[in-house]
């Protein structure tokens, strides 16, 4: 791979033991753990390799997790593989992800983008907790279809749409829950192989999320972003961004906006990217990339 996209998990790839490797065999990581215990208030490192599952799925939990294992990963991939990241010509993360891709590309200071992550997955938190929301996958429609059928499943009062787009055949819709409770049978009946719940705390990527969008917006404004050092593609627009004030702006409006990931794929081939690093854990965008196109050059680096 001569040009390379590096891309952060989100939100749904947290898992007890996450981060263990790379905090038990690099001094590195293991210093990054300890530094984001001290500013979130409780021990970060004992969270991710023991749990409570319960509480590391929590959105307030989970946010700043992904984002320390991430960037844990990618701290380690520098010092042991220069040449790979030497090759990343840009950067891109999944919903909660993106906040990742901005530090590592230089927008942000490691203890500032914590902060950040922290006070965003509090926001979040709050908002889904003031109304019975969710999320799901829906495998093996298209998007015309599951529009329709959200048309159809939804309700006078109630929100329920396409969320997150994935890729061809996988899309995750957020709504209110009894309307994706309607939603998994009616997907199922219109041709979807398999519907499945989202380990996540509410309908994020809708207007729901919208009382976290002020908080969300006023701690962008309080903390320090500078202008990237490679572009980072937006899930809002699927476009590359190196500009400070185009990055605040656009991850303001991430929270209520749908992810454009197969978009920001495509548009990261289209300019040049000829392969791919899945940096922090699990293995989920990649499954993602071999559904846009299977002869895309993958690699990871973390605990997936």
């Amino acid at each position: 791979m001569k040009s390379v996209g590096i891309l952060f998990p989100g939100q749904g790839a947290q898992a007890i033991g996450m981060g263990r490797w790379l905090r038990e065999t690099h001094p590195v990581a293991s210093h990054l753990f300890d530094q984001a215990s001290e500013i979130l208030g409780y021990d970060l490192g004992q969270l991710c390799a023991q749990g409570p599952e319960s509480q590391l799925n929590e959105t307030a939990y989970s946010q700043p997790a992904l984002f320390v294992v991430g960037m844990a990963a990618a701290t380690v991939m520098r010092e042991q593989f220069p040449d790979r990241i030497a090759a990343v010509k840009a950067a891109a993360g999944l919903s909660l992800g993106e906040y990742t891709a901005v530090c590592f590309a230089g927008g942000l200071e490691f203890a500032d983008g914590l902060q950040l992550v922290q006070r965003r997955g509090q926001a979040m938190q709050a908002a889904a907790d003031a109304a019975e929301s969710g999320m799901a996958s829906v495998l093996g429609l298209d998007l015309d279809a599951i529009n329709q059928v959200c048309d159809d499943c939804r309700q006078e009062g109630e929100v329920l749409q396409p969320a997150n787009l994935l890729c061809p055949g996988n899309i995750a819709v957020s709504g209110h829950r009894t309307a994706i409770e309607r939603l998994v049978p009616a997907a199922e009946a219109a041709g979807a192989m398999r519907v499945i719940p989202l380990s996540v705390a509410g309908a994020f990527h809708t207007s729901l999320m919208q009382p976290a969008v002020e908080a969300l917006r006023a701690a962008l404004e309080e903390i320090p972003i500078q202008d990237t050092q490679i572009p980072v593609y937006s899930n809002v627009d699927a476009s590359p961004h190196q500009s400070a004030s185009e990055i605040r702006d656009l991850l303001s409006r991430q929270v209520v906006g749908s992810v454009r990931w197969e978009d920001s794929v495509r548009q990261m081939l289209e300019d040049g990217i000829d392969g791919f690093e899945e940096v922090g854990t699990g293995r989920v965008l990649r499954g993602t990339l071999k559904r846009i196109n299977r002869k895309l050059p993958t690699d990871g680096f973390g605990d997936g």
